[in-house]
């Protein structure tokens, strides 16, 4: 794509890591309604699965472990990075429900130099001590600025550093950044060979790309060149989302393309990760077995559907699919993630902040278009409790969430 049709688009390595931690570097504390201090940590996580003991994540059904670098993620389907999205409440119910790594949402380096510790905005540094391993994504314009925004990442204690060369957003694009990096190939592998020099050794980088700007040759051309750049420079893994950034959401992810990634990269011990179109545990896992990726991460298929994860596992070792979550398994995950909000942020704020998140959620109910309606005016925590009162009360079978609702929500 020329430039002028890019911007019409505007109008010392360490011992391994166990994938239960790494170093912690702080913990989190949240003051309650009542004055009392609550810790998230494993202590206090009555709904870890199972699924999450290191011994089951050495072998899931002919499923290799992942690797990231030095840390050692387990289980190969991930939470992906979403903007507005993949904040710490949904990484770590994500996690309870069989994520074994998680991405919060992305970061602009320009943000990153200038964070305070102001309410309204250090919880975007938050990590919870139950969380690990978790990826700190970063997006920005100017390779020097963007290896410093980098090491903000690592002072709060994130594991892995994800570059975002793939987001799609207009304006996003106009302030050349994300997938803009794309049409540029010398100055993205700056940035990427920047972030990798100022980043500890012991901590990995990855960048997170779509198949390119659009469909022609160059295109194709410059993503190869920004992957083996990436390779030379370093970097552990690349996550591939199978659109192009003119795509956006539109049309079907190619999962084929991702097979041409991953014979690309055989042999030089570099992971790829596959995105696009994960909506369900079957698409995981077919993803895996038709592309040869080393794992998967699911970003829009998992909002309101932390149950994806533990759905994969079950397939992964042979076992059949469960029901859908009940009505009463809904609400009871949807007053965690409402808690998990409520700590994270203020008891006023939760409310409002979990508005889009319950919608999600009501898209597993049989009565979707009218349950829907209950939450968009949530303003406190009793107007969310009479809303689960009136809908969710009495148990009933719940439903796989229609793909067609899935909807376009930016992932970054």
């Amino acid at each position: 794509m020329s430039m002028r049709g890019l911007w019409s688009l505007r109008r010392d390595r360490g011992a391994p890591r166990s994938f239960f931690g790494g170093l912690v570097k702080r913990r989190i504390g949240f003051k309650s309604d009542r004055g009392k201090i609550l810790f998230m940590n494993s202590r206090l996580n009555v709904h870890e699965p199972a699924a999450l003991d290191a011994s089951e994540t050495k072998t899931s059904g002919g499923l290799s472990p992942l690797t990231i670098g030095n840390v050692e993620i387990g289980f190969p389907v991930v939470q992906a990075a979403l903007s507005g999205y993949s904040d710490l409440p949904m990484r770590v119910v994500a996690r309870r429900h069989g994520a074994s790594y998680s991405v919060c949402e992305v970061m602009l380096d320009q943000f990153l130099l200038s964070l305070t510790k102001r309410q309204k905005t250090k919880h975007f540094l938050d990590i919870a001590e139950e969380e690990h391993p978790v990826g700190g994504q970063l997006m920005g314009a100017e390779p020097e600025q963007f290896s410093l925004g980098a090491m903000k990442l690592v002072e709060a204690g994130f594991d892995i550093i994800d570059v975002n060369f793939g987001c799609p957003v207009k304006k996003v694009l106009g302030r050349c950044r994300g997938g803009f990096h794309l049409s540029q190939p010398l100055v993205a592998i700056e940035i990427l060979k920047r972030t990798r020099d100022i980043v500890p050794d012991d901590i990995p980088v990855t960048v997170k790309m779509r198949r390119g700007i659009d469909d022609s040759a160059e295109a194709r051309d410059q993503f190869f060149q920004i992957l083996d750049g990436a390779m030379d420079a370093g970097l552990a893994a690349a996550t591939v989302h199978g659109r192009t950034v003119v795509q956006r959401y539109i049309g079907p992810s190619r999962w084929e393309f991702l097979r041409e990634v991953t014979r690309h990269v055989s042999g030089r011990g570099f992971k790829i990760l596959g995105s696009g179109d994960l909506f369900t545990a079957e698409d995981c896992l077919n993803m895996m077995e038709q592309t040869g990726v080393d794992g998967v991460t699911v970003a829009r298929g998992a909002i309101g559907n932390p149950w994806i994860f533990n759905q994969a596992r079950r397939l992964a070792n042979g076992q059949p699919l469960l029901p859908p979550p009940t009505l009463h398994e809904q609400a009871a995950v949807m007053r965690e993630h409402f808690d998990l909000c409520e700590q994270t942020y203020t008891v006023e704020r939760a409310p409002l902040l979990m508005r889009k998140f319950c919608i999600k959620y009501s898209q597993n109910h049989p009565q979707y278009e009218q349950v829907r309606l209950a939450f968009p005016r949530l303003k406190t925590r009793d107007d969310f409790e009479a809303a689960l009162a009136e809908h969710y009360a009495v148990d009933g079978p719940g439903r796989y969430i229609p793909r067609e609702l899935h909807g376009s929500q930016e992932e970054c």
